[in-house]
């Protein structure tokens, strides 16, 4: 198997030649990470105010990191409705809801009139129990949402659908929610640097901030140059753990994929055509997709979990997160035995302990501000997140920058070691639980008490 996105390979012919920063400058924003928050907030802030001189440094290239490393599932935040309303109230959460789920419909359209093909397809995402201990795992959000006034936003299948859907009897029953829809992460992340590039934003890649001081202007020092900026927008997913205000907030754990070939052939066999992507209900979630071309896409989350917080060379190259990835991959597509694997990958995840997102400014500095936990579900809530940092960027007043997300008090992790040490506990255990229960096994009291102490998933389960 080749170690590398599928998604970033199938992009790398069409990259432009990167422009480092090799002279000092000065801008009235600086947005350091150009992944899909960074970049969605560059093209917001010029959309309202076009005259905004923006600079976007990314330490690599655009699109390259955790955005170009995920599932691709474009997703709204109704399974996390629950939270949202705990967090944030009953009006701001069902506004947040449904906003997400007007980007979703929102991104094809306004992709399509800007020439960006990112392989958009609204089939619906199937959440599913492939085990009799998970069946039912959705039933509270389902009833949450209805009671909201939101009950079309999910619609529960008959067993056989399910099977039927999914393209294997290993599915038992589950529901859809028939918005949501899959992008390719890397034509995402590249068609995203052309808009912003069109709007005048000036995008500096392979160029690192080393550092920032929070003076007024601040400035940021890189390899070769310093910036200069009124005002700074933290996008760096992961490596925000640098941020000593920040780092506790969130944990880096690993997330693998493995990738099949092309086959659409043994797809029309299975009955797996309509292009759902799909869920399943294990606490170490396991998520899968196919693509245009016809390849299986099977991804794996809550893997290794890394040391202070901030990724390592290992987080691209997760071996046992990747093996992992690979047996559930046969175990849920047996009739598939025969297919090789032909990539695998990982990356992390900024993981907060509610899966939401942390939005807001940095302690005693204004004009810095942040958006990172997206926890392995960014693809679509980055929109909403660009949106809400362009508001706070510019200072404004508005339902944008005024709601439940934005300062939040978030539960925050132990110091290391301890935070180490115990979540590398937390995690064994909910390997161990979900391999009892996917055997028809009860787990031990101790695992089912561990697993307690996990952060929630991207799922309000029961």
């Amino acid at each position: 198997m080749t170690s590398r996105s599928q998604w970033l390979a199938d992009v790398e012919s069409d990259l432009p030649p990167p422009a480092a920063l090799e002279r000092d400058l000065s801008v009235d924003v600086a947005i350091i990470g150009g992944g899909f928050v960074g970049l969605w907030t560059a093209i917001t802030l010029k959309e309202l105010e076009p005259g905004l001189r923006v600079a976007v440094l990314e330490r690599n290239r655009c699109g390259s990191g955790a955005s170009g490393l995920n599932g691709g599932f474009v997703m709204s935040w109704w399974p996390k409705i629950a939270s949202l309303v705990r967090i944030c109230g009953l009006e701001d959460a069902l506004w947040l809801a449904d906003e997400t789920t007007k980007a979703v419909n929102a991104l094809e359209p306004y992709l399509a009139a800007r020439a960006i093909d990112a392989e958009y397809r609204q089939s619906g995402w199937l959440w599913t129990a492939t085990t009799p201990a998970h069946v039912g795992a959705w039933n509270a959000v389902v009833e949450t949402a209805s009671r909201l006034g939101r009950e079309r936003i999910f619609s529960v299948l008959p067993a056989d659908e399910i099977a039927r859907r999914t393209g294997s009897s290993v599915h038992l029953a589950g529901v859809c929610e028939p918005i949501n829809a899959t992008v390719h992460p890397g034509k995402l992340g590249r068609g995203l640097a052309r808009i912003a590039a069109s709007l005048g934003v000036e995008l500096y890649e392979n160029t690192s901030a080393d550092g920032i001081e929070r003076s007024r202007p601040a400035t940021i020092r890189t390899p070769k140059a310093t910036v200069t900026a009124a005002r700074v927008v933290i996008a760096t997913n992961a490596w925000a753990a640098s941020l000593p205000e920040l780092k506790r907030k969130f944990v880096c754990v690993s997330s693998s994929i493995v990738a099949t070939p092309e086959i659409p052939e043994r797809l029309a066999a299975i009955g797996w055509t309509g292009g759902e992507s799909i869920s399943d209900s294990q606490a170490t979630v396991t998520y899968y997709r196919t693509t245009r071309g016809g390849r299986i896409i099977f991804g794996k989350g809550g893997g290794r979990l890394y040391y202070t917080g901030e990724p390592v060379d290992a987080v691209f190259n997760e071996t046992s997160g990747i093996a992992e990835s690979a047996a559930d991959f046969r175990r849920v597509y047996p009739m598939l035995a025969d297919i090789p694997l032909e990539r695998c990958w990982s990356g992390p995840i900024d993981r907060t302990y509610d899966s939401l997102p942390l939005l807001g400014h940095l302690g005693g500095a204004p004009h810095l501000v942040y958006g990172i936990g997206w926890s392995g579900n960014g693809v679509n809530p980055s929109r909403i997140g660009g949106r809400i940092l362009a508001g706070l960027v510019l200072e404004r007043q508005e339902r944008w920058t005024q709601n439940g997300l934005i300062d939040r008090m978030a539960r925050r992790f132990p110091p290391e070691p301890l935070r180490y040490l115990g979540g590398g506990l937390v995690r064994g255990a909910m390997f161990r639980k979900d391999r009892c229960e996917l055997a028809d096994k009860p787990p031990s009291w101790l695992d089912k008490k561990l697993v307690t102490l996990a952060p929630s998933g991207l799922e309000d389960k029961h």
